[in-house]
């Protein structure tokens, strides 16, 4: 089990929700985001970290969005952390990145496409931070042992290892349920992010997604018994800056969340 301020994840607590839009796209968005997810959350008793990239390093074409501006971007992000009290998660890429954004946010998530660059995961791992290592869409689930190591390997052990999918032909995920258990038997808790697997990866010059799926793939992993949940959830998806084809709209959260905490209460036995 990892702490992170007073949420406790792992170790068969209840599911923590992560969640918030792709990236920073304005303050506005941002905050009407975060407040109403807490309202939620904390009516339902959920405990809740809110996500945002502060900048999007991998981009499918050249013109795609990429921030308002880092500086701008984790300002915003640290100011949802100060004045609504919740702890924050954001994305790095490298390692130049690493110092400056742990002194903002409490999570330093690391993206599945750089979960084996060494150096990035070592020098998350130094800063003391609880860092989430998503699983490549190319990798084993059995193989993040070796990410989680390098982590490990600073004294860091509050790693959180993620689902996001894997590779099934060019332009498609799938989500092999076994992989939660698996990564859970390297007693580090699992999290599954239910929107980024579905997501249809670069097709023609941006990435599609299958939201329908959004839901059955939630509902399947809060069965098998999972310490998180991911999801990137957007005010109005349809004109979101990044990865509109696969994030939740807001207005469906709540009872989703009501369903979820159901199961999780069967499941777990609490």
């Amino acid at each position: 089990m990892i702490k992170i301020d007073t949420i406790e994840i792992g170790n068969n607590r209840p599911f923590v929700l992560i969640a918030g839009p792709c990236v920073v796209e304005s303050e506005e968005i941002i905050f009407q985001t975060s407040e109403s997810i807490k309202q939620i959350t904390e009516k339902l008793e959920i405990p809740y970290i809110f996500k945002s990239s502060y900048k999007k390093a991998n981009r499918t074409s050249i013109d795609s969005f990429t921030g308002i501006g880092d500086e701008k971007s984790l300002t915003i992000l640290r100011n949802v952390k100060e004045q609504l009290g919740l702890p924050v998660l954001t994305d790095i890429h490298s390692v130049a990145e690493v110092k400056i954004v742990a002194e903002k946010v409490d999570v330093l998530q690391i993206p599945a496409f750089l979960c084996r660059q060494t150096e990035l995961l070592i020098a998350a791992g130094k800063t003391g931070k609880t860092i989430n290592i998503k699983k490549g869409q190319f990798l084993a689930p059995e193989d993040m042992k070796f990410a989680a190591d390098k982590v490990a390997s600073t004294g860091n052990k509050n790693i959180l290892l993620t689902e996001r999918g894997t590779m099934f032909g060019y332009h498609n995920l799938v989500v092999d349920m076994r992989s939660l258990q698996i990564m859970r038997e390297l007693d580090y808790p699992v999290v599954m992010d239910a929107t980024h697997s579905v997501q249809l990866p670069s097709k023609e010059n941006t990435s599609g997604g299958q939201p329908k799926f959004i839901k059955t793939l939630a509902r399947a992993a809060i069965a098998v018994g999972i310490d998180a949940l991911f999801l990137e959830v957007h005010p109005n998806p349809a004109v979101a800056l990044s990865d509109a084809a696969s994030q939740l709209p807001l207005s469906e959260l709540s009872e989703l969340l009501i369903e979820l905490k159901e199961i999780d209460k069967i499941v777990k036995k609490y």
